[in-house]
C-alpha cells in the first residue's frame, strides 16, 4: 500500500512538473523542443527548368559529428520559388517537423539571412492566421555573379510584432532557435 501512495505521489509530481501557467491561470502542458536532423531548401526556377536543392543533414543530432551540407549553383539574375521541409531522421520512418511547424505557424518563423557578397534576396510568401510571415514558403531572386552564405534558422516562442521581425529581420525576434543552418551560395 506504501508503494502505490509513493508511486501516485510520484506521478502526481511528474505531471505538474511538466505543466506550467498560462495567462488564464490554468495549466498549460509545455510544448518539448523536437530533434530537428535535417533541413532542405528546394529552390524552382520560376522560369522553368531543373530545382536546385540545398541540404544539411546531421543525423547525430547535438553529437560530435559536423552536418553533411550539400547546394548547387545558382543562375544570376533569376527568381526561385523556395519550399522548407525539416525532418527528424532518428526516427523510422522519418518525422516531418514541418507539419508540426505549420499546424503552430503563430509560434514559428523561418529566417533567411545572406551573409557576404551573395546578391540574394528573400521574401515570404505564405502566412500565419494573423497575416504574420511564416517562410516555409519563400522567393529567392539573385542578382549578379556573386558567393557568400544564406542562414536559414528556425525560430519558435518568438515576438512576430516586434520591429523588423515580418521583413524577415532576426534581430529583434526573441523566442529559441530550433535550427539554423549556413549553406554557401555560389551564384555563377
Amino acid at each position: 500500500m506504501k508503494t502505490i501512495k509513493l508511486l501516485s505521489l510520484s506521478m502526481l509530481v511528474l505531471f505538474i512538473a511538466s505543466c506550467s501557467s498560462d495567462d488564464d491561470g490554468g495549466p498549460q502542458i509545455v510544448n518539448e523542443e523536437e530533434v530537428i536532423t535535417t533541413l532542405t531548401l528546394t529552390l524552382s526556377p520560376q522560369a522553368g527548368g531543373a530545382d536546385i536543392v540545398f541540404t544539411s543533414r546531421d543525423l547525430d543530432a547535438d553529437g560530435p559529428n559536423p552536418p553533411t551540407v550539400t547546394v548547387a549553383d545558382l543562375a544570376p539574375n533569376t527568381t526561385y520559388t523556395g519550399v522548407v521541409q525539416v525532418l527528424n531522421e532518428t526516427e523510422n520512418p522519418a518525422e516531418d517537423i514541418t507539419e508540426e511547424v505549420e499546424e503552430e505557424d503563430d509560434e514559428h518563423q523561418f529566417f533567411y539571412q545572406v551573409i557576404g557578397n551573395a546578391a540574394v534576396t528573400t521574401a515570404y510568401t505564405d502566412q500565419d492566421g494573423d497575416g504574420n510571415p511564416v517562410g516555409i514558403q519563400i522567393t529567392l531572386t539573385t542578382g549578379d555573379a556573386s558567393t557568400g552564405n544564406l542562414v536559414v534558422t528556425l525560430r519558435h516562442q518568438l515576438d512576430k510584432n516586434a520591429a523588423g521581425v515580418s521583413d524577415g529581420d532576426i534581430t529583434n525576434a526573441g523566442g529559441d532557435t530550433d535550427v539554423e543552418v549556413t549553406f554557401p551560395v555560389t551564384i555563377q
